[in-house]
This record gives C-alpha cells, structure tokens and sequence, in this order.
C-alpha cells in the first residue's frame, strides 16, 4: 500500500472522531417510533435522547443496544452528503466493498469482512443480502440502487442466518424507503453537474382521509459517459435512467397496511473496460484515457427493465403482540454487451441474457413485553434464474480455420427455499440480557445448464447465423440443502447508554451446479470405467458455505449523546468456502484453448479476524451563534483475513499463493460538518478522506490488484429554517484518483483469447454537482 495514504488518513484520525453511526438528529418521542416501527419496519431517525433508532433484529431499537455491528445511515445525511447511489456508502462503513460490477452498470458485486460473490450469473447466490422495504432481493441484477425517499440505509456487518436467511453470510444491507408525510406534500429534487449530469426527482403525496395516504415518485437521472467508445462512436460509463415508485398506506390504530411498488428502466450505453495490455495479436496501443475503451461487441443493446411491488400487513393483536405479513415479487431482465477484449475484433466477446423472477412470503409473530421481546417467523422464496451467453472466439477460430468459433452457455436454475426462525432477547436484569434465535432452512435448487458450440457467428439467440456442430452439455440435476443457524447473545449495560457484548453467529450461502460446467469435461470421479451421470453430478455441483462468528463489541452514548461511539473485535472461521472460476478449454484436443468451462469446489477455509471502530462527536455548539455546531465522524475497519486451505484444480494446497478477493486490510474514514448560521438558514460546510489499502480483485494476485488510494470529498450545503429549501454544491473524489474496482484477467492462470486479454473498470473520477430540493 502506498505510505501516504496511511499517513494521511492517520492525520485526519488524530483529530477527528468515525463515520455517520449516530449522527444527533431530530428527537422524537420513543413511544411514537417504537408504534411506528413495529407496524411498517420504519424506524424513525432517532429516539427522544437523539440517539438512533433501528430494526436491525426486526423490531425496534436504539443503537446503542443492539448487540450487532451495524452502521445506520439517515436519508438526511445521504442526501446532506451528496449520496447519489447505493455503492457510495461503502465509503463510510468499515469493512465494505460495494462496486457495479465489471461490465454492467447496474449489478451489484458486495463484499462484508472478506465474503460475498463476485460473479452475476444464474446459479451462484449472493454472499450480502440486500434488502428493499424488508423484501430479499435475490438477484444482484438491478441492485445497484439510487438513493432517493429514503428513510435509511442500514448495514449489519457479520453473518445474520438467524434472522434473515440464507445467503447473508457476510451481513445485510437494509434499503428503506420513506413513510408518506401526514399532510399534502410535493417535493421537487434536481442535480446538474460534470459531464453534463442532469437528474430529476419529483415526489408527491396526500392524504385522501385519515387513515389513507397515497404518494408517488418519478427520477430521471442521466450523465454524460467518463470515456468514449472509440470504435462505435458510443459514450462509455454514462447514466440513462427511468425510475418510479408508488405507494398506498392505510394506518387505523391496530392495522397498518402499505402496498408499494418500483419501476426502474436502464438505457445506459454497455459499459466496457479498458484494456491494461497492447494486442498480442493485433498491436492495439494501451488508450490514454483509462475510461475510454475500443469495444466492438454491439449484436445486443446494454439495456435494464426492472420492477416489483410490496404489500406489508401489520396487526396489533395487544400491547404485547403484533401479527405481521410482508408480501413480495420482483422481475427484471437485462441484455448486456460484455467485451472482455475491448478491440473491434471478437477475440473474447459474451452478449449475455439475463432474467429473473422471484416471490417471497413472510410472516412474524412480534413479542414485547416488560422483559422478553423478539420475533417469531416463517419464510418462503421461490426464484428462477436464468442467464444465456455466447462466448465469441471468432480470432481464434480464425487461426484454426473455423469461421466464427462460439460456444454458448445456457443455465436456468430454480430456488424454492423455506425456514421457520425465531429471536427473543430476555431481561434478567435491568442490566443484564440474554438473546438466544435460530433458524431452519430447507434450500431446494434445480438446474438446467446446456452448453453448444457453434461455427460460423453468433448463435440465433443473438440473432447470429452461427450453425451448432455439438453439444457439450446437457444437464438436469436437482440438489437439497439443510442448514441450522443459530445465534446467541449476552449483553451488559453499564448504564443507558452503554451495552457491552458477547455474541455467536453463525450464517450460510446456498449450494448448487456450475452454470459454466461442462460435462464432457466431467473425470471418471467414482473410477468405475465410465464417465456416467453420477460423475457429471459431482463434477458440477459445490456444497453450501459457511461462516461461524464470535464478536466482542462496545456500544456507548457519552456526554449527554455529543460523543457516540461503537467498538467490535470478531473472529470468523470460514468453511467450505465456494471457489467459483474459469479455465480454458481444448475441446478437439488440438493444444489450443478454443472455450472456457467453469470449475466451482469446496476447495478453502479460511480465517477472518479483525476489528471495527466508529463514531461521531459533536466537539462545539453555538459558538457562531444559536444553532451552530461542530461534528466529526470516523470509522477504521481492520481485518486480518487468510486461507487455511486451498486445494486448486490439480489437488495442491496452495492457501499460502492465495488472498482473500475484494477485501482491503484496512479501510477508513473521516469526515467533519461545520454548521453556520446564515440568512434564515444553516450553511454546512462538508468534508471527508475515504481510505482503502491494497485490494486484490481474485484470489490468485495478478495485475489487477489496485494499490491503496485515498478519496476526498467537499461539499457546501445550505438549508432554510424551515427545512423547506435546500441547496449544494458537491466535489466528489476532488484529486481525481484513478482507481481499478473490477476487471478480467485471462492473462494470469487461466489463458483465453489470442490478444492477452486484460482489462479493467474503474471508480468514478472527479465530479462536480450542484444539487437543489424545494417542498411545497
């Protein structure tokens, strides 16, 4: 890692306090959160000490007393700060990486303390769980979330089996959007800046009676790209964006019932990479402009249609129990463009398909009494994925005299998943708790993979007059996964507003089939001479992962709630660790790779330790007059994460050449608020350094690997008594740092393609924006 950014961020440290965990906000009566947030999961900003609220173990609870690492971020903040999209806030939260991932402009690629899944396809899950209005979203397509009407974003770092499933082996990230107002509102919210960005919100709501509320929301948010196609003429790494929401709430005292759904359609242009290498084959320079890209893949448009709707039901059957239903479905499909060559040739090039639908069904029994609270629930998802690509060797072809040399892969996988789950934490004294939850899982997949090649272009699901000359796998397999999480706490509480805890939790990520195998590549596993089902079974198939963590942890409000701080130390033992990848093929046995096959094991363990620090302080008050202040936030996450084992494809053990993927050693942040008093209004003078250490994009470094760097940011913001008018100007990543965030590497290992075809994405550059809000 590079030595100033260290000593850079060690400077700001010194001075300064952690990152927006509980930022002092509004106060507002206990009571009234706490109704609210049982009925809706809409937990209000803070409780009537200004102490933040959240539901991060399904009901309500302050900050401070929930003996989990989590980070809660207002809509407030995120909006004071300049936040534009969900990846953004992994620059505030320790221990997270959030990137679109490589190729695509709105998928999701999430990393919690060293786990997550960096690969989109149908038949990997997701190691973060991402959660809208309390909904899983299953799929990473269409996750990378712009952030408007929100009431707050939170992160649950470490594996949250118990309480929210399958797949959150990492931790969860919860999107909630905003309760409608009581009274008639609209509220119009527009961005102009850098490369000609121009985005437009408009929201509005009313009240049709007492009890009923309806309000909608419309986005238009574009930009200009980064970077240039040079060879299509084509913008690359611009925005183009249609977004809506609706919803209905009806409150009747005992009954909460909101209905809402979502609306996003992406026209950005594909967004491809920049290549690190010069053509082997063809002499191609390495551009200048590493956002520029000479891609020629162009038989699909990159196009995103997502949508999906929410019915949440909410009972209060006493005082004590609430009855609660939370009714899911979502659809999206996607065409993408991926160029792994990035030259006008198609040395490497994929058009893919992707499309997924899911529906999801829960119910909770919610407790809270004098001294036991908790949840009592049941869980079902049924999803199918489906994804199709081509993978256009035509150069190669070429050079062995086969005319538009492609191999196509389609696999189609369908998930039903069920659980039954509970949490209750118990006073044994006024300072004493104990939580004990656990959950069932029944995990059931089934998967379709059919890979053909083709000769003479593309295949005709792109339209292509490609002729299929084999086929190289046709499979059919089915798979049943059993898996008990549970999670045990104890808590002590000083006073208030200090917990102390000790916690265990244990969380897993589903198993599955390669949807890149291949069967006649399937060895004769069970050695009985012939190369049958059973072997084309083992062959494809991994088992599910999973995650045991141990964590110590500090909480504390201090000096009347001007001082917030949240300490955690954890151990995690990673087992069975899924390893998916890619390896040239030689299919005709000729010594030249003409395809390339998946290969998903078990092969790893590993260990992942480390430490999280955050907090904020409000260090003065009035000293430029009534209204005033002063604030520092900062956090630092630490991990110390390594292999214990891993067994590569020819059975070495070869933990001590290999790193744990997308996870930095250190990551940083510190940030400070400077409010004035000005005109009727406050001027809030912000400002931030993010800082990551070296990141390695795979578990075999290769050229990659993106040395530490250091991001600031500058914002001036101001806003009028009345809350009623806001507007700011923005300076993001202000010494334009350039920065690799994904890529392909088929240089390093794995060998495909005759032009050494490596390339990378990179973060966004340097961006300026003015940002205005008026409510009516």
């Amino acid at each position: 890692m590079r030595t100033h950014s260290i000593r850079l961020g060690a400077a700001l440290l010194a001075g300064t306090a952690v990152t927006a965990w509980a930022a002092p906000a509004a106060a507002q009566s206990a009571q009234d959160i706490e109704s609210e947030t049982v009925l809706s999961e809409d937990a209000s900003q803070a409780d009537d000490d200004g102490i933040i609220v959240v539901t991060a173990r399904r009901r309500t609870e302050r900050i401070t007393d929930v003996p989990i690492a989590v980070t809660a971020l207002s809509g407030e903040e995120l909006s004071r700060g300049g936040t534009l999209e969900l990846t953004e806030i992994a620059d505030e939260v320790p221990n997270l990486t959030l990137e679109v991932s490589r190729g695509t402009n709105t998928t999701l690629t999430a990393f919690i303390r060293g786990v997550g899944q960096q690969d989109p396809v149908a038949g990997f899950e997701a190691g973060v769980g991402l959660y809208v209005d309390d909904v899983y979203l299953n799929r990473p397509q269409a996750a990378v979330l712009d952030v408007y009407d929100v009431e707050r974003i939170e992160v649950l770092r470490g594996p949250q089996g118990t309480l929210y499933g399958r797949n959150t082996i990492g931790g969860a990230i919860k999107y909630v959007t905003a309760r409608l107002p009581d009274e008639a509102q609209v509220k119009i919210r527009g961005t102009y800046g850098s490369y000609d960005q121009a985005d437009l919100v408009v929201s509005a709501s009313t009240p049709v009676s007492e009890s009923l509320r309806i309000g909608a929301s419309g986005a238009r948010l574009s930009r200009g790209g980064f970077g240039e196609n040079l060879n299509l003429g084509t913008e690359n790494y611009n925005k183009d964006v249609w977004a809506a929401r609706g919803t209905i709430e009806f409150d009747s005292g005992p009954l909460f019932v909101r209905l809402s759904g979502d609306y996003v359609k992406d026209n950005s242009e594909a967004r491809q990479g920049g290549r690190l290498l010069p053509g082997a084959f063809s002499g191609a320079p390495v551009l200048d402009n590493p956002y520029d890209t000479r891609a020629g893949l162009n038989v699909v448009d990159q196009e995103v249609e997502a949508y999906g709707g929410a019915l949440q039901i909410a009972y209060e059957l006493s005082d004590t129990l609430t009855i609660k239903s939370i009714t899911g479905y979502r659809e999206d499909a996607s065409t993408s463009p991926i160029d792994f060559d990035s030259l006008p040739a198609a040395d490497l090039d994929v058009p893919a398909i992707y499309e997924n639908d899911q529906f999801s069904q829960e119910l909770q029994l919610l407790v809270e009494g004098d001294r036991l609270s908790g949840v009592l629930g049941a869980y079902y998802l049924g999803a199918n994925a489906f994804t199709a690509f081509d993978v256009a060797l035509f150069t190669t072809g070429d050079l062995l005299g086969l005319p538009g040399l492609n191999a196509q892969t389609l696999g189609d996988v369908k998930t039903e998943t069920y659980s039954v789950f509970g949490d209750f934490t118990y006073d044994l004294t006024d300072q004493l708790s104990i939580s004990l939850g656990s959950r069932y899982t029944w995990d059931e997949r089934n998967s379709r993979i059919l890979r053909t090649t083709f000769i003479g272009g593309f295949s005709d699901l792109f339209d292509g007059e490609g002729v299929p000359i084999v086929v190289t796998s046709d499979f059919e397999g089915s798979a049943s996964f059993k898996e008990f999480t549970p999670r045990a706490s104890i808590a002590f509480k000083p006073n208030i507003d200090q917990t102390i805890y000790l916690s265990y939790s244990k969380g897993f990520k589903g198993g599955g089939f390669d949807p890149r195998g291949q069967t006649s590549a399937a060895p004769d596993i069970d050695e009985d001479g012939d190369v049958d089902f059973d072997d084309q079974y083992e062959f494809l198939s991994f088992e599910p992962e999973t995650v045991d963590s141990y964590e110590l942890g500090w909480k504390a409000s201090l000096l009347d709630n001007r001082l917030n701080i949240a300490l955690a130390g954890f151990i995690g033992q990673y087992k069975d660790v899924q390893i998916p990848g890619s390896i040239g093929f030689d299919s005709d046995g000729d010594g030249v790779n003409d395809s390339f096959i998946g290969v998903t094991t078990n092969a790893a363990s590993a260990d992942i330790n480390g430490i999280e620090f955050e907090g904020n302080a409000l260090v003065g008050r009035d000293f430029a007059g009534p209204g005033s202040r002063l604030t520092f936030n900062w956090s630092l996450g630490y991990l110390d994460a390594g292999f214990n084992e891993y067994i590569d494809n020819f059975g070495n053990d070869v933990a001590d050449q290999r790193v744990i993927q997308n996870t930095p050693e250190f990551t940083v942040h510190s940030g400070f608020d400077i409010g004035i008093p000005v005109g009727g209004g406050i001027i809030d003078f912000l400002g931030s350094i993010t800082v990551r250490s070296d990141t390695s994009q795979f578990e075999l470094p290769g050229p990659l690997d993106q040395d530490g760097y250091e991001l600031v940011d500058l914002g001036l913001v101001y806003t009028d008594d009345s809350d009623r008018f806001t507007i700011g100007v923005h300076a993001k990543n202000i010494f334009d740092q350039r920065y690799i965030v994904s890529g392909y590497d088929f240089v390093t290992g794995t060998v495909l393609g005759l032009e050494g075809n490596l390339t990378a994405f990179y973060g966004d550059p340097r961006r300026v924006f003015v940002t205005g809000e008026v409510k009516f």
